[in-house]
């Protein structure tokens, strides 16, 4: 059987999951503690974490990251090669999605195996520290929170996470990620440090 790679996967993974789920937006490789989170896709209510175990991975370092997307994510995900289809089930917890992968007469082709649920051990700090800092100031804004400009980012999560309900809390972290627009990145950070607005709307 021939192997997949991570760079065979990725590409068709972004098709078959917009397919699946409609609205979604997809950022790479970004750091959760000691891992590294190959894909987290932006839902309209929730943020998931997707971790890919291509042909050519092993098991060694999944415990510490299945660790690491458990604090951060609302559902966690393991995309898994054919070689790991039979044991997978046995790495992750029960609450995780699992697709599996394989070529199919030429193409790569995905398997909703088991469909994620929502992770009992979020930390939802974790994830709303995912978050620039002015993304956080227009969620004080339009939930009408102070903006506490000289206090720390721990101490804004802690405020916002006080006086906002869940439920609505997640729609914004989702809308503020979709939004977000990195080529502006430079822009937003100074305009937010010299005092001119959220700098992102």
């Amino acid at each position: 059987m021939e192997k997949l790679y991570d760079k065979d996967i990725r590409e068709p993974l972004f098709d078959f999951l917009e397919e699946y789920y409609g609205k979604i937006r997809i950022l790479e490789e970004k750091q959760i503690g000691r891992s590294r989170a190959d894909i987290v896709m932006v839902m309209t209510n929730a943020v998931a974490g997707i971790e890919i175990k291509s042909d050519a991975d092993t098991y060694s370092r999944l415990k510490r990251q299945v660790r690491d997307y458990d604090r951060y994510f609302d559902r966690n995900y393991v995309v898994a090669g054919a070689s790991h289809g039979l044991h997978i089930r046995e790495h992750v917890p029960e609450w995780w999605g699992i697709i599996t992968v394989e070529w199919v007469e030429g193409f790569v082709d995905f398997y909703m195996l088991r469909e994620a649920q929502e992770n009992p051990k979020i930390d939802r700090k974790k994830k709303l520290g995912l978050l620039w800092r002015p993304e956080l100031v227009h969620i004080q804004e339009i939930n009408g929170l102070a903006r506490y400009r000289q206090k720390s980012k721990s101490f804004v999560i802690e405020k916002i996470l006080a006086k906002v309900p869940e439920d609505a809390l997640k729609r914004q972290v989702s809308q503020e990620l979709f939004e977000r627009d990195y080529n502006e990145i430079d822009r937003i950070i100074r305009e937010y440090r010299e005092g001119r607005g959220c700098g992102i709307r």
